[in-house]
C-alpha cells in the first residue's frame, strides 16, 4: 500500500507542495523565509500566533523589526556565513506587535533554487528552559552565598573542558588573588600533598564510579607560599551525559587547619614527652607491643635498653632544673642518633630512657652482639661533655660544662610468651645491677627457662 501511495504522490507534484504547505503551516514552531535583503517573504501561522501579527503585517517586516539582538549591520558577513555552511543553530530573541520579548532557538538553512535563494529559518520558544536555567543560576547563586558566608570555599570543576571556577573565599584560603591563575582539573593535584594524593585520588575516583555516595576528604594542599595547610574537601556531581558519565561537579572547601593543629596537639601531649619530645610511656607501650609480634611473626630476636643517666642529679642540684632540662633535651637528641629508623627511642621518666632495637638476627648470639654495638655507641655518644647555656635570665646567663656516663641494662628477647611488663622489668633490674656496680656499665640480664632459673650478665666498666 505504501508503494502505491509514494507512487501515486511521485505523479502529483501539486499534491506534495500541498502536503508541504499543509505542514509549514500547523507545526508548533516558527518558520521564516528571510531574502538576501533580510526582508521576510514568507511566514506560517504559528510565526503570526506567538508575534501578534498578521501574514499580511509580517511580510512586511524585516529581520531587524523580528531580532531586537540582532544589528542589521550583520546581516551580509551572517548572510556569506549561511551560504557557506548551509545550516546554523544559535539561541537569539524575537520581539512581539505588543513589544514582549522572550527567548528562541533557531535553526538557519540556506535554500536556493530557480535562482531564488532565501535563509528558511526555524524558531523555538525555549522561555521554559531559559527560565529553569535562570532559577538553576539563582539557586547556585544562593548556595554559594550561603557556602561563602559560613567561611567555606567554592570550585566548580567542568569534566568536559577539565576547567574550574574558584570562588574568591576559596583563593583567599590557600593567599591567592582574583589576578593569580590557578591550574585547573588534574592539574590542581600538583597542590595536593604527595603524602594524601593517593588516598585523595582513590576516594575522588570511588565517588565518580558510584562505590561510594558522598565526596569528602581530608588533605594537605600547598598555599601560594609555599606552605601546606590542612583542608576538607566535598563535593558532588550535578551533572552526566547519557551514559552516565560526570560532566560537573561543584565542591567546597574548608579551612580544617586550627582542628588539626589541635588534634596533633592533643595526641602529642597524649603519647610523647612535653619536654624532649620522644615517646612516652604510653607509646612505649605500644611499640613494645609491635616489637613482640614481629619477633613472634618472624622468629627474629629483639632487645630492649633500659639507660639511667650517671651524675646527672648533681646538675639539677647545683645549677637547677632549665639546665638539667637542655642536658635532657641533648641527649634525647644523641640517642635518636644512635639508632635506625625502625627502633624507638622514649624517655620513660626523670633522667630514665628506654631503646627498643627490632629486627634483629634469627640467632640469639648475633641479636646480643648487635644489642651491644648499639649499646655500646650510645654510652660513647652520651658521654661527651655537655656544653649547657641557660638563657631563663640574659643578665645572668649560666654557662657550664658538664659530663655524665650511662647504667644500661639489657634484654634480648623472641616470641615473647611473657607480658611487656616483664620485658621492662628484667631491663630495668640489668640496670639497677649496672648502677649498683658503680654506673658507666652495660648489663645484660639473661633468661634461661629451659634451666627453670634466669641470672645477670655483668660487664665490666665502659671505657669511654
Amino acid at each position: 500500500m505504501a508503494e502505491d501511495l509514494n507512487y501515486n504522490l511521485t505523479q502529483h507534484p501539486e499534491l506534495i507542495l500541498r502536503l508541504s504547505q499543509f505542514a509549514m503551516e500547523n507545526v508548533s514552531i516558527e518558520i521564516y523565509w528571510l531574502g538576501s535583503d533580510a526582508r521576510i517573504y514568507y511566514a506560517n501561522n504559528q510565526a503570526c500566533k506567538k508575534l501578534g501579527y498578521t501574514k499580511a503585517e509580517l511580510v512586511q517586516l524585516s529581520l531587524n523589526d523580528l531580532d531586537p539582538n540582532y544589528p542589521i549591520s550583520l546581516w551580509p558577513e551572517h548572510w556569506q556565513s549561511l551560504k557557506q555552511d548551509k545550516t546554523q543553530t544559535f539561541e537569539t530573541l524575537h520581539k512581539c506587535k505588543n513589544g514582549e520579548i522572550f527567548p528562541v532557538e533557531v535553526v538557519a538553512n540556506y535554500v536556493s533554487f530557480d535562482g531564488y535563494e532565501f535563509n528558511v529559518g526555524f524558531a523555538k520558544d525555549i522561555s521554559d528552559r531559559k527560565l529553569t536555567e535562570l532559577q538553576l543560576k539563582e539557586s547556585e547563586f544562593l548556595w554559594k552565598f550561603a557556602v561563602e558566608g559560613v567561611g567555606d570555599g567554592v570550585w566548580d570543576w567542568d569534566f568536559k573542558t577539565d576547567t574550574t571556577k574558584f570562588s574568591k573565599h576559596w583563593r583567599e584560603i590557600f593567599g591567592f588573588t582574583d589576578e593569580d591563575v590557578i591550574p585547573s582539573g588534574e592539574a590542581l593535584r600538583n597542590f595536593i600533598h604527595p603524602e594524601d594524593l593517593v588516598h585523595v585520588s582513590a576516594t575522588m575516583q570511588a565517588y565518580l564510579e558510584g562505590k561510594i555516595q558522598n565526596y569528602s576528604v581530608e588533605s594537605r594542599m600547598k598555599c601560594k607560599d609555599g606552605s601546606y595547610k590542612w583542608v576538607l574537601g566535598r563535593g558532588m556531581v550535578v551533572s552526566r551525559n547519557a551514559e552516565g558519565q560526570p560532566l560537573r561537579m561543584i565542591g567546597t572547601t574548608t579551612d580544617i587547619s586550627k582542628r588539626k593543629n589541635t588534634e596533633n596537639e592533643i595526641h602529642r601531649l597524649a603519647f610523647f614527652d612535653a619536654l624532649t619530645d620522644l615517646p612516652n610511656r604510653r607509646l612505649l607501650n605500644d611499640r613494645l607491643t609491635q616489637a613482640m609480634a614481629y619477633s613472634k611473626r618472624t622468629n627474629c630476636y629483639g632487645a630492649l635498653l633500659f639507660l639511667d643517666l650517671d651524675n646527672f642529679k648533681p646538675l639539677n642540684d647545683n645549677y637547677g632544673h632549665p639546665l638539667g632540662d637542655l642536658l635532657l633535651i641533648e641527649a634525647a637528641n644523641r640517642l635518636k642518633n644512635c639508632v635506625r629508623e625502625l627502633d624507638t627511642v622514649a624517655r620513660f621518666g626523670g633522667d630514665e630512657f628506654v631503646v627498643i632495637l627490632n629486627e634483629l638476627s634469627a640467632d640469639k648470639a648475633d641479636s646480643a652482639v648487635q644489642s651491644r654495638t648499639i649499646a655500646e655507641k650510645i654510652c660513647t655518644s652520651l658521654s661527651i661533655p655537655y656544653q649547657l647555656r641557660s638563657n631563663a635570665n640574659l643578665q645572668t646567663a649560666l654557662e657550664i660544662e658538664h659530663q655524665i656516663t650511662v647504667s644500661m641494662g639489657v634484654y634480648v628477647f623472641i616470641n615473647q610468651k611473657d607480658n611487656q611488663n616483664d620485658i621492662l622489668r628484667w631491663a630495668d633490674i640489668a640496670m639497677y645491677q649496672a648502677k649498683k656496680s658503680g654506673g658507666n656499665k652495660i648489663c645484660f640480664y639473661e633468661s634461661a627457662i629451659h634451666e627453670g632459673k634466669t641470672g645477670l650478665t655483668a660487664d665490666g666498666d665502659f671505657s669511654i
